[in-house]
């Protein structure tokens, strides 16, 4: 945070005049903001908490939302719990973080919340309550790592570190109103959370399982002017019909590569909007933005500058040193977070073309077709290209000669399964592996294309990557 700035989410609140109306919507009802200033959303219990380390394990990401913006500055550590996390992993996590309490909107009955004696129930509601005296705890905010299957990794922020990407004083004369696919447990969309409550915007919330069209609707009914999601999301969202009901701004891709693909489809969905991308993970935080409509970034931005983020390429992996960093993981001391210099190996491949870097994939996620190396991505950015093409899933498939060979499933524009649809597939996988003939290696042009309906995406809104 910059000097003078508020020391807690809800001394952000106090900065707002009495007759602003900010607002966080979920699906079936909405908090005014401001009323957090007499208000409580935790049966008025917020003082037992004071100190503690908490874990916050709602389902409701309104009772979530509100819950955060009251933890902040009271308790000590706040752990979000994403609600993908496995039930298995729970006593791990709380054993880690050394958790004292839970707020939860729903009976804490997962293994190990029986030996956590205080537990208080927070709502979507805000009820009137005596103001607490808040900013005497500089509260850890503590962040699960997501694409894994195993115990994940607990990544130690501060609300100085995930507000530093925040630039002050950049909110409109008309409040923004925000909206993510994101859950706000999650890195990516507790960062637009952020930006609404710490720029006085509101934010319209998704809800668990709820269809994309739904939150589209809603989304455009609440006049969202900025939202964001991965590009997965996007996908998602231009393949259904109430795409055309939001008319943002402001339009942000974050967590995946954001190929030419899906940057021309959003342009030609919303015209009037500005498109960008931005760089982040939850151990480095924000590193850039890009906001020219091109995939990948600038050279330039690997330069050594004077900034707050500083960039480098070590075997061709993007790494970064900034305020914005995690400062370690929590119950892991053999685990360093960052080098001894402060970069954060991001694991993010990249490589330069025209004075331009390209991200490639990520260095574990390589296919190995007889001893050479294809990441799926760089062969999935070439298919999307396709016009007929909403998205695609490239991977492996074993191959007694080579090990593996290249495949790919492909979701295809177009209303599935009949006769014109199947012509016109056949005409478009022998444009695409022309296409991808003409940009890749041979050892990396799929040696099967399959077109499918959907393509699976995990919680966190990235591409399910499973190698068959």
């Amino acid at each position: 945070m910059q000097p003078g700035e508020p020391g807690s989410l809800c001394g952000w609140l106090t900065t707002a005049g009495e007759h602003s109306t900010l607002f966080l919507w979920g699906a079936d009802r909405s908090a005014a903001l401001l009323a957090l200033r007499r208000g409580t959303s935790l049966a008025g219990r917020l003082g037992q908490l004071r100190g503690r380390s908490v874990l916050l394990i709602a389902k409701d990401q309104l009772a979530a939302g509100l819950a955060l913006i009251e933890l902040d500055g009271i308790a000590r550590r706040i752990v979000l719990c994403p609600l993908d996390l496995r039930e298995e992993h729970l006593p791990a996590v709380m054993k880690a973080a050394e958790c004292d309490a839970i707020v939860s909107d729903r009976a804490a009955t997962g293994p190990g919340c029986s030996e956590v004696t205080c537990y208080v129930t927070c709502t979507p509601t805000i009820s009137p309550a005596e103001p607490q005296l808040r900013d005497d705890h500089q509260t850890e905010w503590i962040l699960l790592t997501s694409g894994t299957t195993g115990l994940p990794k607990l990544v130690v922020h501060s609300l100085a570190s995930l507000t530093a990407p925040i630039k002050p004083g950049t909110s409109a004369q008309v409040p923004a109103v925000w909206s993510t696919f994101y859950d706000i447990r999650r890195y990516g969309g507790l960062q637009i959370f952020l930006r609404a409550v710490t720029g006085g915007g509101s934010l319209v919330l998704s809800s668990p399982g709820e269809p994309t069209g739904d939150f589209l609707l809603r989304a455009g009914a609440r006049g969202v002017t900025h939202i964001s999601g991965t590009p997965s999301h996007w996908r998602g969202a231009l393949m259904s019909p109430m795409a055309r009901r939001i008319s943002p701004r402001y339009i942000r891709l974050s967590g995946e590569i954001a190929d030419q693909g899906i940057l021309d489809h959003l342009r030609a969905v919303y015209p009037k909007a500005d498109i960008a991308h931005a760089f982040a993970s939850t151990e480095a935080g924000v590193a850039f933005e890009v906001g020219d409509e091109r995939a990948g970034f600038p050279a330039s931005l690997i330069a050594p500058r004077g900034g707050e983020v500083e960039l480098r390429v070590e075997d061709g992996t993007l790494q970064i040193r900034s305020g914005r960093t995690a400062s370690r993981y929590l119950g892991r001391p053999d685990d360093c977070l960052a080098d001894a210099n402060g970069f954060v190996d991001t694991g993010d491949m990249i490589a330069e073309r025209d004075g331009r870097y390209y991200f490639i994939g990520r260095r574990d996620g390589v296919i190995n077709v007889g001893g050479r190396k294809v990441h799926p991505e760089e062969v999935e950015a070439v298919i999307n290209r396709h016009p007929s093409v909403y998205m695609s899933l490239v991977k492996a498939r074993k191959n007694p000669m080579t090990g593996a060979i290249v495949v790919a499933d492909v979701v295809p524009i177009g209303r599935p399964g009949t006769s014109d649809a199947r012509a016109r597939n056949e005409i478009t996988r022998d444009e695409i592996l022309q296409t991808c003939r003409r940009a890749l290696a041979p050892y990396k042009v799929p040696a099967a294309i399959r077109f499918v309906t959907s393509l699976a995406v995990t919680a966190s809104g990235k591409l399910a990557r499973r190698q068959c």
